[in-house]
């Protein structure tokens, strides 16, 4: 019987509730119109009555119950009349607050109409009993003015209603309050009053006599004060305002002194009444000058009676005030711990963001700042940080600062508490980012912690735009709805595959995610520094083709047509596009793209087109005398009309610029090795026939012709298929067309170390890998290890080329993992560390090319700041000792420990660039570490360093899917990819950047984006590296330059950048490859991203 209830004993029935039995006991079930639950309404007052019918099992019959029927008594209603209901309590105490500043109002009037020289000496029976006593003290004190005084009937009447009303009201409250104990409500100090200041005047009406005696109503302020109190508490309870404590204790001191100045006034000036008459102005400046403690002494109480209560009043107000101002110190620290509240009125006027940490550090704050408001139109932005810990003593020494002060607000709270997120006005932010604490040792549980801070501001504010940073892959579908997602470790695995492939991948993406002006290193004595750092300037952009004076031309051109001439004579590189009607965005689609008005570019420049101005050839020759200063100081230097740069906006000649005077002097060969000509290059064609794009003869095709394979390059690969992993480690990866096994390959022949039935094989020699190795030294087999793996498989990378991935593990991987793993061809695992010397000779170290040493997050945290790092950066050193030939790729905790990486105590060049750092830092730049030699050639990195692509997209909406698409991450049909392309010496007839691009895209239809090559330095003959961003008028690229004592990276040289000015020495470009069938895959297969 799963409807029947108990019926309860007739012992357990109160006898106050009604019951009625109905005459006809038909079952419910029977008449269906009698309803077998009734309810009232439900209402925000308590006393409402509930009402349900049960079914008695025995008789069937019904009976009406009836709940709370004890607030039916008229004691509880008035209760709650007078006391539990919000809005009639708030009125009934605006009332008694009101009664009270009337009597004192009353009592004023009162002493203004009296003058106590022409008082009756015998106006009642109580003074004229008091006339022989002061006969003998007349002289003195006149103690008939002290106790009775001129009362006008008008007034007295007032009076006495007004204390009738009072002293009913008051007696009906102490009824309603009385809780068994009497005397607790009598000895209150509030009904003593009020018995003093009601009473007196209720007996006068039966004593006429006693009309004219004095009462000191002005101690009403007292209870007006705290009938005031009451009404804040009942008024802040009824909005539902709960962080009112410092308003509260602020209003009560205030009130108290108002109360003490009062009362004083009112007390000298009726008890001077028998002195020197002083005015009621007079005793409220005596009061004044008394408090304040200058005392004048020009206004001095005379008789004793007034001096006593001056001195009553001194003593109470050294009790009282300390105790108000010791509570309100205390509030006032704890609301600067925790931060204070952010106003709504300011919410609703200003724009401000929500930064939502577990903890605060000084890095991860500084980072946001720069980053946040290094774009113009944020700067009249505010930041509220909400954060649970307390704020630290670095950040709160930082946050004084007045750059910051006036625009960082820290509260200290939580997210998941709505009081903490209507402190930071929330719903009317502009934006929230929530960020994970990836200094965690368990980073899954910090990512449950992110996950529900965005479950909670989401579930406050659906319509705040969401930010989320997220460490573990599999978690990312949990925030699938924020607005923008950034995995840490996504990100992190791919940048540091592609850095084997295609070196200083991290130094180029990070360079690009770092807002910057291009100031960094202009005092340098180097070239190549001053260079660098104007280079650092570049960033992505966007904009509609039918409003962009760059590519508006270029309607109806086709993609490879627009960026070789935008970047030819305007400077700009054209890296992407996307259509009016589609949603992705395409990276170098090709020739095959045709430019429409509406589509939208993105390029790479030193600012955004809108902040540039254009200066014509014409109007440079008009303004001679204006110095202008070129890009290079080097032999290959511009000329004078190159990039002016100032201040975020760029000078840019519209013509094309003439070939430098130098260029004459290099030779170069011709097609029968005499002469001087150059040889030609086939121009690029605005609307290319496909068929023509052939693949480029200078540099080697990264999608190989399978059929004209020799049989020895056949032999490497030819096994593989392309195809889907039909394994992903977590939801949400996103599927990448790669070179597969065509049987999975058994998890016995995944280890390296041990043989099995399949091979005997027991370390990497044995193997004998025609390729390179490629060795990852991680603590455990994350999923986003996975993420390594894929970039290096992807189906656009040639088969003969693909290097065996063994990865060196802490701890042996899980079945899910090795699940996943055994599709990919030469990929083995095998377990130790890399302070082991044997398990590093057996994973075949001296067979590698590459080494990437993942941080481990057993060491992310540590007892003192930036000692996380120091087992790794020990274990790489010694390996850089033994293997100096190996390239090793670092990933680090902390950024600032990177000028330890291939650390040398006396290398000149290094404490040289050490010291250039602290220039730029002290400048305040976000980019000093970009110096150090081992960050510019991209063998070190901080995933830290990438925090800034979230901050960027609050501006830059498509910057997160444009790095996805660059490190391979997702893939869109008809995009192209990143690659790097060898360049030789057979090569350097091309002579410069210009002409390369030139080349690139009329053969291939391949967009450059960098160049990566040595440079020499005056220094010493160590080893180092350096990336260079830097914006040109001639821009479309990014160079990425190697040097012979020194590796350096450019972005975006000029048409007349010198490919290499050490002959014999290689080095790499930067390309976009345009995708062409049958690499052009279906919709629908990439629709599960």
């Amino acid at each position: 019987m799963a409807g029947a209830k108990l019926t309860p004993s007739p012992s357990e029935i109160d006898p106050d509730v009604k019951t009625e039995v109905q005459k006809t006991p038909e079952p419910t079930w029977v008449n269906p119109s009698n309803p077998l639950r009734t309810m009232g309404s439900f209402g925000s007052d308590a006393g409402q009555r509930y009402q349900e019918e049960y079914s008695m099992d025995s008789t069937n019959a019904q009976v009406q119950v009836e709940f709370y029927v004890n607030e039916n008594t008229f004691k509880e209603r008035l209760k709650l009349f007078f006391i539990k209901n919000q809005r009639s309590s708030l009125r009934i105490r605006l009332f008694n607050f009101s009664l009270k500043i009337l009597t004192c109002a009353l009592y004023i009037l009162r002493v203004s109409l009296d003058n106590p020289d022409d008082f009756n000496p015998n106006p009642c029976a109580f003074c004229r009993n008091n006339t022989c006593m002061n006969a003998t003290n007349s002289d003195k004190i006149n103690w008939e003015l002290i106790f009775c005084v001129n009362r006008r009937d008008p007034v007295w009447a007032i009076q006495v209603s007004v204390a009738l009303i009072s002293f009913l009201e008051t007696m009906l409250i102490t009824y309603l309050s009385y809780k068994g104990n009497i005397w607790e409500q009598i000895f209150q100090i509030s009904f003593i009053l009020e018995m003093i200041n009601t009473v007196p005047f209720i007996i006068t009406i039966f004593w006429p006599p006693l009309r004219n005696i004095f009462v000191p109503v002005f101690l009403n302020c007292w209870l007006a004060k705290g009938a005031l109190e009451n009404m804040i508490n009942d008024f802040h309870r009824a909005i539902q305002r709960t962080h009112s404590a410092m308003f509260n204790q602020v209003f009560i001191l205030i009130c108290t002194l108002l109360c003490l100045v009062f009362t004083g006034a009112c007390g000298i000036q009726h008890l001077e009444r028998a002195g020197k008459h002083l005015t009621l102005f007079d005793s409220f400046y005596f009061c004044i000058v008394t408090f304040s403690t200058v005392g004048y002494g020009d206004v001095t109480p005379q008789i004793w009676p007034s001096q006593l209560l001056v001195v009553i009043l001194i003593c109470v107000a050294l009790v009282v005030l300390p105790l108000q101002f010791e509570e309100l110190a205390y509030l006032w620290m704890e609301s600067q711990k925790l931060g204070g509240n952010y106003s709504r009125h300011r919410a609703q006027t200003e724009k401000h963001v929500v930064l939502c940490v577990s903890s605060l550090k000084i890095d991860l704050l500084m980072d946001f700042l720069n980053e946040f408001y290094a774009h113009p139109r944020l700067q009249d932005y505010y930041v509220v940080i909400l954060c649970p810990t307390e704020i630290d003593i670095q950040v709160r020494r930082i946050l004084q600062i007045p750059l910051w002060s006036q625009r960082v607000i820290y509260l200290q709270g939580s997210a998941l508490k709505d009081q903490d997120l209507m402190r930071a006005k929330m719903d009317d932010a502009e934006a929230c980012f929530i960020l994970s604490s990836r200094n965690e040792v368990d980073r899954t549980a910090a990512d449950h912690q992110t996950i529900l801070r965005a479950w909670a501001a989401k579930d406050f504010a659906p319509n705040c735009p969401l930010y989320v940073q997220i460490l573990k892959p599999e978690n990312k579908f949990h925030v699938k709805f924020a607005d923008h997602v950034v995995c840490e470790e996504e990100f992190k695995y791919a940048m540091l595959a592609l850095n084997c492939v295609c070196p200083a991948t991290s130094t180029l993406v990070t360079l690009l995610v770092h807002t910057s002006r291009g100031q960094e290193g202009q005092m340098s004595p180097e070239q190549w520094q001053r260079t660098y750092g104007r280079c650092s300037g570049n960033e992505v952009y966007h904009i509609r083709l039918c409003d962009s004076k760059f590519f508006g031309e270029y309607d109806g051109k086709s993609f490879t047509y627009a960026s070789f001439h935008a970047h030819k004579k305007y400077g700009v590189c054209l890296i992407g596009v996307k259509r009016e009607d589609n949603k992705s965005i395409l990276l170098n689609p090709g020739p095959r793209h045709i430019m429409a008005a509406a589509d939208t570019c993105y390029y790479i420049n030193i600012t955004k087109e809108e902040n540039s101005a254009f200066i014509f050839k014409q109007e440079e020759k008009d303004n001679k005398g204006l110095p202008v200063t070129g890009l290079y100081d080097a032999p290959s230097r511009l000329p004078v009309h190159s990039i002016i740069a100032s201040m975020g906006t760029v000078a840019i000649d519209l013509q094309n610029p003439d070939p430098p005077e130098e260029s004459s002097k290099l030779t170069l060969p011709t097609e029968n090795g005499a002469g001087s000509r150059r040889p030609s290059i086939a121009p690029v064609l605005e609307i290319a026939d496909s068929s023509a794009i052939l693949p480029c003869d200078l540099l080697s095709d990264q999608s190989e012709d399978e059929t004209n394979q020799s049989d020895e390059e056949g032999s490497v690969g030819s096994d593989f298929v392309k195809g889907y992993p039909p394994n992903s480690p977590y939801i949400g990866s996103s599927p990448t067309l790669c070179h597969l096994l065509p049987q999975k390959a058994p998890f016995c022949c995944l280890r390296l170390d041990k043989g099995c039935t399949h091979n005997s094989f027991e370390d990497a020699k044995a193997y004998g890998f025609k390729n390179k190795l490629i060795i990852v030294s991680a603590e455990t087999a994350g999923n986003g290890l996975y993420n390594f793996i894929v970039p290096l498989r992807a189906y656009y990378r040639p088969r003969k080329e693909l290097n065996p991935i063994v990865l060196l593990l802490d701890y042996p991987p899980d079945n899910h993992f090795l699940e996943a793993i055994c599709c990919f061809p030469m990929v083995y695992f095998m377990a130790g560390t890399i302070d082991n010397l044997d398990n590093l000779l057996q994973c075949g170290i001296i067979y590698a090319d590459n080494l990437v040493v993942v941080d481990k997050e057993s060491t992310m945290s540590a007892e003192e700041d930036y000692m996380a790092d120091a087992k790794t950066i020990v274990n790489v050193q010694t390996m850089f000792r033994l293997f100096p030939s190996l390239s090793i790729i670092t990933e680090l905790t902390h950024p600032s420990n990177m000028r330890f990486m291939q650390f040398r105590a006396k290398d000149c060049y290094s404490l040289a660039l050490s010291k250039l750092e602290k220039i730029e830092r002290d400048k305040g730049s976000n980019l000093a570490f970009m110096f150090r030699l081992p960050f510019a050639a991209g063998r070190v990195f901080s995933i830290s360093m990438l925090d800034t692509l979230l901050y960027q997209s609050f501006v830059k909406d498509y910057m997160i899917a444009i790095i996805r698409l660059l490190l391979g991450l997702d893939t869109t049909p008809g995009s192209g990819y990143l690659c790097a392309m060898k360049i030789t010496e057979e090569d350097l007839w091309i002579r410069t950047y210009g002409r390369l691009f030139q080349k690139l895209c009329s053969s291939s239809a391949e967009i450059p984006i960098g160049i990566y090559r040595t440079e020499s330095h005056m220094f010493s003959t160590s080893e180092a590296s350096s990336v260079w961003i830097k914006a040109s008028y001639l821009s479309g690229s990014l160079a990425v330059i190697l040097a012979s004592a020194s590796w350096s990276l450019f972005i975006l040289p000029d048409s007349y950048f010198i490919l290499s000015s050490c002959p014999g020495l290689c080095f790499f470009v930067f390309c976009l490859l345009c995708s062409f069938p049958p690499f052009i895959l279906p919709y629908s297969l990439f629709s599960l991203n």
